[in-house]
């Protein structure tokens, strides 16, 4: 039996590269949520002695830096030109990540102040974990914003960008797949109302269908 979180709706988080799903993540922790963030989960995992031997073992110490640490941008240089060591650590982490989301959410299942859990995942449509979610999120954001963001956040150009969402799946199709749309723009206030309205839309909807988090287990 897939565990039960006391009712509490998942809530995932979708958008382009450099939407600000973390940003309006944060604002519906704001609101009441238990945000997991798969990004937070993999570096938990890049310090864990298993897994860093593992990753020398198939691709040698290229892809630490000088402190003995993972060097993330090395891994993403490896797992973006080829797709089958994309599949290697995917395999390797994705299952991991899984047990931390459901053991948080089941340490929050019965706390009265956590009102939902927000999966803020990358790629939550391309792993297929939209399914598990009870409502989706898509944070929308201008083209030059988020070129804008990517740009100052990890020098990206538009070049890279474009290279980059090529690898997911389209933004209309996720767009279309999604509950609601949420505009990110530089006016938080107007991100945080949107969010508010958004979660009570939710939680209402939840109410009266008797919806809730059933998440499946950990593969």
């Amino acid at each position: 039996m897939p565990p039960v979180f006391s009712g509490k709706p998942i809530i995932g988080i979708a958008g382009g590269i450099g939407s600000g799903k973390s940003f309006i993540a944060q604002l519906f922790a704001n609101e009441g949520c238990l945000v997991l963030n798969a990004d937070d989960q993999v570096r938990a995992l890049y310090v864990d002695p298993a897994i860093k031997q593992t990753l020398r073992t198939w691709w040698g110490d290229g892809v630490f830096n000088s402190q003995g640490d993972v060097d993330r941008s090395a891994i993403a240089h490896i797992i973006f030109a080829d797709a089958e060591q994309k599949k290697r650590l995917e395999s390797l982490l994705h299952p991991k990540v899984d047990q931390l989301r459901i053991a948080a959410m089941q340490a929050a299942a019965a706390d009265p102040q956590v009102l939902a859990f927000v999966w803020d995942i990358p790629l939550l449509f391309e792993v297929g974990l939209h399914a598990r979610c009870d409502a989706i999120v898509f944070v929308d954001a201008p083209p030059a914003q988020r070129l804008q963001r990517v740009h100052q956040t990890r020098g990206w150009d538009e070049i890279e960008l474009l290279r980059r969402e090529k690898l997911q799946l389209p933004l209309d199709n996720k767009r279309r797949m999604s509950n609601y749309i949420l505009q990110n723009t530089a006016d938080v206030g107007f991100a945080q109302r949107q969010v508010r309205e958004v979660l009570s839309g939710i939680l209402a909807s939840c109410a009266t269908t008797g919806a809730g988090s059933q998440a499946d287990p950990p593969a």
